[in-house]
């Protein structure tokens, strides 16, 4: 599962680390809480394709849906089954893209029902390149919107600790084969992470909120 990331890294920053050329309409950074259907930062490529630091909705919106709000809110796709299902597998096999973040939250339940935001980050204090798939969603007006679904899978030893599922994180090396630029086998590359990429801590309830916004948000407390 990956609920909600968090954005950092300045655009210029994100645009030479991934070679690839920024649009004019990316979103704002920092951004400590970046919630499904905001805007995200995206890489795409390709065989024939430069790479572009693009902006999607983060939610995929299925072809046949007659709103953006028409099904179920698809802001991840679980890697043991994108192939199959119907919404996802055309994406995954000819539109692959990166999902840029600094970290993401992750909840805990208490006993009583209360809900504790975990903050996860790459313990070398790097960015993280999430697998994701994309598409072109088309209204009724026939204006198209870009929607993405982050790639999930079954959580490493480190993220079981919080919760069983975790975001496909790819290695730089792996980038090219992902988008689809170094040939076919971007199935081998939807598996979980090595135990000691991540760190996390935990964070103040306020992140619960979808409103909640500034550097607070990452920063640890007492538990």
């Amino acid at each position: 599962m990956c609920g909600r990331i968090v954005s950092l890294l300045p655009i210029d920053a994100m645009a030479q680390l991934f070679a690839a050329q920024p649009d004019n309409n990316l979103p704002d950074v920092p951004n400590y809480n970046v919630c499904p259907t905001n805007s995200i930062h995206v890489v795409t490529g390709g065989p024939d394709e430069p790479r572009r630091l693009t902006s999607m909705r983060w939610g995929f919106i299925p072809r046949w849906y007659k709103k953006p709000n028409g099904g179920p809110l698809l802001i991840n796709a679980r890697s043991e089954t994108i192939a199959e299902k119907p919404a996802f597998r055309d994406a995954a096999r000819q539109r692959r893209a990166l999902v840029i973040a600094s970290g993401f939250y992750e909840w805990t339940k208490t006993p009583e029902g209360a809900r504790d935001p975990w903050y996860i980050q790459p313990a070398s204090d790097d960015l993280i390149a999430m697998a994701a798939i994309w598409q072109y969603w088309t209204n009724a007006e026939g204006e198209q919107l870009r929607t993405c679904a982050i790639v999930t899978t079954a959580a490493n030893e480190t993220m079981r600790k919080i919760h069983h599922r975790m975001p496909v994180i790819l290695n730089r090396e792996d980038w090219p084969l992902w988008l689809g630029e170094a040939g076919h086998g971007a199935a081998t590359l939807m598996r979980a992470a090595n135990d000691e990429l991540l760190r996390f801590h935990r964070v103040d309830r306020a992140v619960n909120s979808n409103r909640a916004s500034g550097p607070s948000l990452i920063e640890p407390i007492e538990t």
